[in-house]
């Protein structure tokens, strides 16, 4: 099991830590949501649970749920610019389908 983070994305979860002054890294989560099933939910991590999977490249962290970790099983972390808009963006093989809005998708 393994999810991997791109030296962007790792550049900018270091950049949001340093300005906010705590942070263990970037917490993902799925939950269920939207027309297709689930969604990602991020958030930044002030400890690490004794469930949680920590996954570490380019010195940041990325801590998954458990419940979310088949989920996201071989999945790359991205943080890509498109015209102005910055985001993270899951390079996720699990993914069967996406909804048409791109807020949800199906496993």
């Amino acid at each position: 099991m393994a999810v991997t983070i791109t030296e962007p994305a790792a550049a900018h979860i270091q950049k949001c830590l340093q300005e906010r002054g705590s942070g263990e890294g970037l917490r993902v989560k799925v939950k269920p949501s939207g027309c297709s099933g689930y969604s990602y939910v991020l958030d930044f991590a002030d400890e690490i649970a004794s469930g949680d999977h920590v996954f570490q490249q380019h010195d940041v962290k990325v801590i998954i749920d458990p419940e979310a970790l088949d989920i996201l099983d071989g999945s790359e972390v991205d943080f890509v610019t498109q015209g102005l808009n910055s985001f993270f963006r899951f390079n996720n093989p699990n993914v069967k389908d996406e909804c048409g809005c791109g807020e949800s998708f199906n496993v």
